[in-house]
């Protein structure tokens, strides 16, 4: 949050109430988000964070649903297939049939796949600590509980 003033919580008793959009929960993770999203861009140019979210849960729990992947990455149906669809078209992923509900889509890394989610997990790590370098390791890890509880 570069140039920023710093954010004053409102007290609710307070006579000064006015609102302001940049003291607002949902305008700060906005752009929080936004600067992740261009450490992301700066780092790993040729994939979406939501692409690499979802190889990354295929890494952790094997084939799955296309829907139950959407649900594990907070993805959409829509979204979720979008992104499928795309990381198939580059060979990082299969897509096959239920052997039963034959209506359901199963979704799994292929080789290629894996070898690519290899390559950028240690760039995602260091988006990840790039994104939380203006805070200490104690905020860092305070912020990270704080946001899982509301997430």
């Amino acid at each position: 949050m570069t140039g920023e003033s710093e954010v004053r919580l409102l007290d609710p008793e307070s006579q000064d109430a006015s609102y302001r959009l940049q003291e607002q929960i949902g305008f700060i993770l906005r752009r929080a988000h936004q600067r992740h999203v261009a450490i992301f861009a700066g780092r790993i140019a040729d994939m979406t964070p939501p692409q690499f979210a979802a190889l990354a849960k295929l890494a952790d729990v094997g084939e799955t649903s296309q829907n139950q992947l959407g649900s594990m990455v907070a993805m959409d149906a829509a979204t979720i297939k979008g992104v499928i669809d795309r990381l198939k078209a580059r060979g990082l992923v299969e897509v096959s049939r239920h052997k039963v509900d034959r209506r359901r889509l199963m979704v799994s890394l292929t080789s290629q796949g894996r070898e690519t989610l290899d390559r950028l997990v240690p760039l995602a790590e260091e988006i990840t600590a790039e994104t939380l370098q203006p805070l200490s390791q104690r905020e860092a890890a305070t912020l990270m509980r704080l946001l899982a509880r509301i997430a």
